[in-house]
């Protein structure tokens, strides 16, 4: 959604490295951003789940939106919602195939994944694993599935054959795994503040690059996101007010990439979980820790919001 406002010099591999930059003001690109969300700063509400939702994502054509609960359910959204039953346990986190936008993968902790259809609402293929799945995610391509499970073990999934690959067993925290869109390499971040970088499909350490001095997670537990150049491996800004995430204060905070200026503050009435921009429209999808304040103050609400609509919508 961002546009380049900076440049930043050379550094050595993998370091993290600050930079001064001169600026006149805000750019068009940052004042055109705020004037747009004044105008269009709505948030909407949708009870999609009876429990906390873990995970939000879009679709490659940003037609649908789906949601993961704490319970057993996903669900999908094309104006009207979609529910997929199947799960034994709670839904982790799930992800859309990159190039079709009528499917999507969940990792569970009933030590399954399932791929989904939203056409048919049915899981048109089940893989068992050996491990309560906390991650996942879809190669740039959509031919391999990576995920993660409690017992820090990745697997790559052959998504035509749904048959393990390879396997890794890690030696610390895996949090998040990731690959860049060239396909050529494989990220993964860990419970001691690294990201480790593998050459794919050898699975070959390239590069541990030290990001934070605590749990390198989605949102950083030192109050820092960070934004890497993965061509040169270096940190070219830290965003100190953890821009551009959710966090655990009551807001969003939105920024412009390049420079960290602020865009617009989401005000939510619980700490954010999970977000997620439409692909083409800055529309942005959250879930918070709501709880149904109306019957029971204790009982989660599983709603998914969605800001940046009109104001007067």
């Amino acid at each position: 959604m961002a546009a380049p406002t900076a440049s930043f010099g050379p550094s050595t591999l993998g370091q993290t490295t600050a930079w001064c930059l001169v600026s006149s003001g805000p750019s068009r690109y940052v004042l055109g951003m705020q004037e747009l969300f004044r105008g269009h700063s709505k948030t909407r509400e949708f009870l999609a789940h009876s429990a906390k939702v873990h995970s939000v994502a879009w679709s490659c054509d940003g037609r649908r939106l789906a949601s993961g609960p704490s319970t057993r359910l996903p669900a999908s959204s094309a104006g009207e919602e979609n529910n997929h039953g199947g799960h034994g346990d709670s839904v982790e986190q799930l992800c859309w195939h990159p190039s079709n936008p009528d499917l999507f993968v969940t990792a569970s902790g009933d030590k399954t994944i399932r791929i989904w259809d939203v056409r048919t609402t049915k899981c048109i293929a089940t893989v068992n694993t050996k491990g309560e799945n906390i991650t996942i995610c879809w190669n740039p391509d959509g031919q391999t599935i990576a995920m993660g499970n409690k017992d820090d073990v990745v697997t790559f999934i052959d998504a035509k054959t749904h048959r393990s690959k390879a396997e890794e067993q890690f030696k610390f925290e895996v949090n998040k795994i990731s690959w860049n869109n060239d396909n050529n390499m494989f990220f993964l971040t860990n419970g001691n503040g690294c990201i480790n970088i593998f050459s794919y499909p050898e699975l070959k350490p390239v590069q541990p690059i030290n990001t934070h001095p605590s749990n390198c997670i989605c949102i950083n537990a030192d109050a820092l996101a960070s934004l890497w150049d993965v061509d040169e491996l270096v940190c070219v800004h830290c965003f100190s007010r953890l821009d551009c995430f959710g966090r655990e204060d009551h807001f969003i905070d939105i920024a412009e990439v390049e420079t960290g200026d602020k865009l617009w503050e989401v005000q939510c009435e619980s700490p954010t979980f999970t977000v997620a921009w439409h692909p083409k429209r800055p529309l942005l999808a959250f879930a918070c820790d709501d709880k149904d304040g109306k019957y029971d103050s204790s009982r989660e609400a599983g709603t998914v919001k969605l800001f940046g609509l009109p104001n007067d919508s």
